[in-house]
């Protein structure tokens, strides 16, 4: 089962904040909290004691605290990949190698005493990930997080993230990715054009970013890249991570009527698996709704993302239910009904056939 996490930065904020985000993410079940040590910069004891001090409240709410750190950090600190008790009296539950060495040492890195976990970046499409396993790593100890991308257009498009993904998928290590809140002001660096692992997502909201990510069916872990994200999207992270079916949202037509709704909002859906070109068919409804009437009524032309019930002209389907996948001519025999929400009309391409999946008022 995947966790969901949030980001905190100590050096750019204050104690009480970070405690207080942290206490509201883990009243929320997110579990674990993504944190950078890229550079030390000033009082190293001073840093170092604030970030403890931060450490310890997430291990007392039980949180697991990821460390992003880099080879040149070993160096400054006098720290060697064969002795990590640096990091597990820091308190950390792993670190992250934002750049790894040859893959020898990551492999003895994940034979620890303390268990830390050794996350790798997922985003280079390299053969890295293929290079420490032939080294013999202890695989639990072995997970793979992507990077985020806080300059706009450089974040990843989906079928490098694919393809990235795939080669981690392949030894089940667990893998993890950014999403990007729009309430959060700040990151690791001074510049941030949100903080988002694939550049689709940026300026998606945060539910239609989780629901990306869902149906691609390929990260266990979804983290908040930026801090703070708001109450609000916390509650709809939760709530769309843990729901038992995947929601797009709809905007209905001005005069849908009571029974339409009906159908639209009081079903769970079933993408039929003899599939169309043309249509996403939801059937069972024209079963469950056969005595209701289904007048005709909106009867326009159909476009990509509308949302159709066959009317009383249709005769046996009267009270199917479909999701238009291309323009077509409307013979006066459907019901236009509704349409996908244009930011979550490119989450069609992602429904597959023989799978269930609900329809929701748009903001609900």
């Amino acid at each position: 089962m995947g966790k969901l996490g949030i980001s905190i930065y100590p050096e750019r904020s204050t104690f009480d904040k970070d405690a207080a985000y942290l206490a509201l993410a883990h009243q929320y079940g997110f579990q674990r909290v993504f944190t950078s040590l890229l550079e030390v910069t000033g009082d190293q004891s001073a840093v170092l004691a604030n970030f403890k001090k931060v450490v310890e409240y997430a291990n007392q709410l039980g949180m697991q605290v990821m460390i992003d750190i880099n080879p040149g950090l070993f160096k400054q600190l006098n720290i060697s990949y064969d002795d990590l008790s640096f990091f597990h009296d820091l308190g950390a539950w792993g670190i992250r190698l934002d750049n790894g060495f040859t893959g020898a040492e990551e492999a003895k890195m994940t034979r620890n005493p303390y268990d830390l976990k050794i996350e790798i970046n997922m985003s280079q499409g390299t053969s890295y990930v293929d290079n420490i396993m032939s080294y013999s790593p202890k695989r639990a100890n072995l997970l793979g997080c992507h990077n985020f991308y806080p300059h706009r257009y450089s974040g990843l498009g989906e079928d490098f993230f694919k393809q990235c993904t795939a080669q981690f998928a392949q030894y089940n290590l667990n893998t993890a990715a950014f999403v990007n809140s729009h309430e959060a002001t700040f990151g690791p660096w001074p510049t941030q054009d949100g903080l988002p692992t694939m550049e689709a997502d940026r300026d998606l909201p945060i539910a239609t970013q989780m629901k990306h990510y869902l149906l691609m069916d390929n990260i266990d872990d979804i983290i908040v890249g930026n801090a703070y994200a708001s109450e609000a999207e916390l509650k709809t992270m939760q709530t769309i991570f843990n729901a038992e079916y995947p929601a797009i949202q709809i905007e209905v037509a001005a005069d849908i009527t009571a029974d339409e709704r009906q159908v639209l909002f009081e079903s769970l859906h079933s993408y039929r698996g003899d599939r169309s070109e043309y249509l996403l068919r939801s059937t069972m409804t024209r079963v469950i709704y056969k005595d209701l009437p289904f007048a005709a009524h909106n009867t326009i032309d159909i476009q990509r993302g509308d949302i159709l019930i066959d009317n009383v002209g249709y005769g046996q389907y009267k009270g199917e239910t479909q999701i238009a996948l291309q323009a077509m001519h409307n013979d006066g025999r459907v019901n236009v009904v509704g349409h996908i929400a244009p930011e979550e009309q490119f989450l069609l391409s992602y429904l597959k056939p023989w799978s269930n999946f609900k329809l929701v008022p748009v903001n609900q």
